[in-house]
């Protein structure tokens, strides 16, 4: 999945994913330093991960929650994987569409989002459930687009935190491009918008062949790759930063990726979810 980035400069430096259709080429993977790759679901297909979820995660988590639920997609590039995810978190099959959707959507809302417009206007015109998943243009970092935006979505459910978010492979993309601030920043802000957090973090030898790719085609590394204090074992890394600095505790691992990637789940242990839901619905 693409990371979250600033979308007005990867235009700016000619940076932007372009669709692959007919006349169109496809972008070298290193021309997507936000991550915002344009087929990135062909070469890490979404069944790699939704398979390691257990049936029914949502009934375990949430036995007695409202419903809908409300979950929050980050880095979501052209919306295949957030759509299997939808699927598998709701058992339906892939046969089931639209004509479902009214049902589903009673279940769970998804707010996916991404650096990129086009790869957001392809998830959009794709979406089997297009009443119950929504497909946003945002650049996660930037406070002054994000605030009102993800207030505007939650207060249509007069809520104020998501019930669950996902962060699938993303860590990485805001780690090299916003450094070790911009990475314990990004944590923070997601363990303050969400009960509980499903992560995929890049490992470091990825960091290391994202900088090839780039130096391979003659570009400027990344600003912040070589001066990355946060390094070696990201999974232990970003576990502490979110259970040391985050109140949140690790709930379960669910195994690893063919590609070698580990799924982990993660659970605001703070009362300000509670508190802010409290207040919420006190208004």
């Amino acid at each position: 999945c693409s990371g979250p980035g600033a979308a007005r400069r990867a235009r700016d430096h000619g940076n932007m994913a372009a669709p692959t259709g007919e006349g169109v080429p496809a972008l070298e993977p290193g021309a997507a330093p936000y991550g915002n790759f344009p087929n990135y679901s062909r070469f890490h297909p979404p069944e790699g991960r939704v398979r390691l979820l257990p049936a029914g995660l949502l009934r375990t988590l949430f036995p007695a929650a409202p419903r809908p639920l409300l979950g929050l997609d980050v880095g979501c590039n052209s919306g295949e994987l957030s759509v299997a995810l939808y699927r598998h978190l709701l058992g339906l099959q892939e046969s089931e569409g639209s004509l479902d959707q009214p049902a589903a959507g009673k279940d769970l809302n998804l707010l996916c989002c991404d650096i990129d417009p086009v790869l957001i206007e392809r998830a959009q015109q794709c979406s089997p459930f297009p009443a119950s998943i929504s497909f946003a243009n945002l650049d996660i970092m930037d406070s002054s687009a994000r605030e009102p935006f993800l207030s505007s979505y939650l207060s249509r459910f007069g809520r104020s935190t998501f019930d669950i978010g996902f962060c699938m492979s993303v860590t990485m993309w805001i780690h090299l491009n916003h450094g070790d601030s911009g990475l314990v920043e990004f944590l923070s802000l997601l363990s303050s918008l969400c009960r509980y957090l499903l992560i995929e973090p890049q490992p470091w030898r990825c960091y290391r062949a994202a900088a090839r790719r780039l130096r391979k085609l003659g570009r400027n590394d990344f600003d912040h790759f070589r001066s990355l204090a946060l390094n070696g074992d990201m999974v232990e890394r970003i576990t502490q930063i979110l259970t040391k600095d985050c109140a949140m505790e690790l709930v379960c691992c669910f195994g690893s990726t063919s590609w070698d990637r580990s799924l982990l789940l993660f659970k605001s242990n703070g009362s300000n979810h509670e508190d802010r839901e409290a207040s919420g619905q006190a208004q």
